[in-house]
Parts: C-alpha cells; structure tokens; sequence
C-alpha cells in the first residue's frame, strides 16, 4: 500500500497523498479503502483539525479508477468483483462530502471519474493553471458517477448535460465556475501553502494565496448549451447540433457519436432526475450504483474499456444507437432492491 498512497499525520492536519504518478495516481480499491479508513480514524482525533489531500507528479492528481482490474474481472463472468469495489468507493465519497471536519484538496493536471470523486467533493478544492477536470463515463460506458453526477446537475443552466454527454474537460476557471472547483492558486505557490496549512491549520490561507481566474472557456457557448441541451432526449440534442453551424456543435456533436448512447441516455435522465427534488450525495450515489451494478451485463462497459483502454481500437460497438433510449434508461437505473447502495 506504501507505493500507491501515503497517509500520516503533520501538524495540524491528517494528510493523504496518492502515490502512483506513473499510473497518473488511478484509484484502486485498496487505496480508496486506505482513505475511507484514515477518515474514520480521523473524525474523532482532536489533534486533527483538518484533511489535507494530494497527489505526487505534475500530470494528475487522479486520473480515475484502476479499471483494468475491473474489465479482467468482468470478462471472467465475476461481476461481483467490481460491483463491491462501486459500493465502497462510492460510500467513501459520501463520506467525504459529509465529512465534520475541512478536507482541502490540491488537485494538478488530471482529475477525472474516480479523481473528482475524491477531490470534488472536499469543503476546499485548489486548482492551477494545468488543472483539466472532466467525467468521462459515457465513453468507457458509463455514466458520471462518484458523485459527479451531483455536481453537474448543479452546475449553471445545461452545462452539466453538456460535459456529461461530451466529457469535454474543464480548465481551472471553468472548473470553478460549473462548481468542481473554489480557488485557483499557482503551482509554484502550493508547496509553500501547504505548509503553511499545516503548520497553522488556518484555511483561509487559502482564500489569501487565490488568484483572480480567466474568464470561463463555458461562459460564452452558455446560451447555446442551455438552448441545445435543455432537450430530454438524445434525438433532440443531436437534430439541434445538426442545426447549428458553430464549431462548438461539430466538436460536441463528434464526442455524441462516438459515446455510449445507453449511457448517454440514462445520464440524461439521471440530471434530471437529480434537479427534480434537493436531492444530495447519498440520494446521487444510489441512483449512480443502479447503473454501474448492471453496466456490465446490460450496458457497454466491458466494451467500452475493451475499446478504449485494452484493444485502443478506438471503435466500440455500442449495444444501441442514438435513437430513443427512454425505457432501456429508465429500465437500468430502476431500483435495485435488496441490491440497492446503502450507507
């Protein structure tokens, strides 16, 4: 477990540092279960005042799950096997997300699926100027989930549909603005702060090492998201990037086509589902866990990753096509039953 996270206590602060830069610190299950229990520990620990999580390498703070193990484990027929490793990761971000105690999060380069999972959802969230954020789901076959799907069904107007459908990245102002993100600070300066934090447990150190962020990639394609994007149904968003002549509906329109249309679909209906009632993290989870418990049988997991990540052929065979996917949406996000997540 030493090299892929190392957890400790300095200062005031309980730190967690993801340890594999040369995997782009992917989250296995063992390291998600070494953070759910440093937090457990640390709850009740008066001699920490706050968590400090991060990660070694420049290129990414975590570039999503370990999936190779998942995908070897499912093409044996065990599908047990990453259905267990869904349910725990995704009680450990609950956990942070309703967490006593600040988390802070330097998050460099990379954060994506499982990395926002972890990142995304602490009280303070740094980011520099190398930061890319995105949720890549629907192109391996799922749907964003670790909670993220939480986070863009709050994010302004349709831009969560948006970046769920296309997983366009996010820069450091965007990310601030869609609400992954709270300051941008240097890179050159974290080391310093970092320090600081924990020598003094005063946070709003952070707030005072902030940088004014660039104007938002986002904020000027708005009124075209929301217009576009504002439809329910995948039919629908692809006839209005048809109809629209902006370079910006060619590229998301290309990133549509060459998703998973059941993931698509389902998290179409998962953000809205989301918007309907103050629904919160544990209420985001479940519904994520419906999907991901049947996404190897009835969706295109197993596919997408074989395409993506194993042959890197580049050309899945999606089980469906962009037609209307409204009841086979509904039909794998319906409840679970005894199989629900439960906390």
């Amino acid at each position: 477990m030493s090299d892929q996270i190392h957890i400790r206590r300095e200062g005031a602060a309980g730190r967690i540092t993801l340890s594999r830069p040369k995997s782009l610190n992917a989250l296995s299950y063992d390291m998600a279960m070494a953070i759910d229990a440093a937090l457990q520990d640390w709850a009740e620990d008066d001699a920490v005042a706050f968590v400090l999580m991060d990660a070694e390498g420049e290129k990414a703070f975590c570039a999503g799950g370990d999936i190779q193990s998942l995908y070897d484990h499912g093409r044996a027929g065990d599908y047990d096997y990453a259905r267990t490793f869904w349910r725990d990761e995704y009680r450990m971000n609950a956990r942070i997300a309703e967490y006593g105690k600040p988390i802070v999060a330097f998050m460099q380069g990379f954060v994506m699926g499982g990395g926002v999972g972890i990142g995304c959802h602490a009280s303070h969230r740094v980011v520099g100027d190398r930061t890319r954020i995105a949720m890549p789901e629907c192109g391996i076959g799922l749907v964003p989930d670790v909670g993220g799907s939480l986070l863009l069904a709050r994010a302004p107007g349709r831009l969560g549909e948006y970046l769920g459908l296309t997983a366009d990245r996010m820069g450091a102002a965007d990310a601030i603005r869609a609400g992954f993100a709270d300051a941008l600070v240097s890179e050159t300066a974290w080391p310093e702060l970092k320090a600081a934090l924990v020598e003094t447990g005063d946070l709003s150190l952070i707030a005072k090492a902030a940088e004014t962020a660039p104007e938002a990639r986002f904020a000027e394609q708005q009124a075209r998201i929301d217009r576009i994007f504002a439809a329910a149904e995948l039919p629908a968003i692809v006839a209005g990037l048809e109809a629209d002549d902006s370079d910006f509906a060619a590229d998301a329109l290309k990133a549509i086509r060459r998703n998973s249309p059941i993931s698509m679909a389902a998290t179409l209906r998962l953000l809205a589902d989301l918007r309907k009632s103050a629904a919160g993290i544990r209420d985001a989870l479940r519904m994520e866990y419906r999907f991901t418990h049947r996404s190897m049988q009835e969706g295109d997991f197993l596919e997408g990753i074989r395409a993506q990540i194993i042959d890197r052929d580049r050309n899945p065979q999606w089980k469906h096509r962009l037609d209307s996917l409204g009841a086979e949406a509904e039909a794998i996000l319906a409840p679970l039953g005894p199989d629900d997540l439960t906390f």
